[in-house]
């Protein structure tokens, strides 16, 4: 099931940064979201938190399970697809 939400996933991903000149089919569903991977940094990860609640109903309650779920797209993907409401 989160499989198919990865594609969805980096669009959300994309618009809620407003990452120019980037498609989906770039971002590597594996790659971490911060450091080395697309180089988010906190305020990414508050936008991308408002963005997974209004997008999906997923609601990331606190920073240690934020570490988590914005480990790589597939962990938020799987993180969507079990606590979407």
């Amino acid at each position: 099931m989160s499989d198919e939400l990865i594609p969805k996933v980096k669009q959300m991903i994309i618009d809620a940064l407003r990452i120019e000149g980037m498609s989906a089919d770039e971002i590597d569903s594996d790659a971490p979201l911060f450091g080395e991977g697309l180089g988010l940094d906190s305020i990414d990860a508050l936008q991308l938190v408002v963005a997974m609640e209004k997008e999906f109903g997923a609601v990331v309650p606190d920073a240690a399970t934020g570490t988590k779920v914005f480990a790589s797209v597939r962990a938020m993907a799987a993180y969507i697809s079990d606590n979407q409401k």
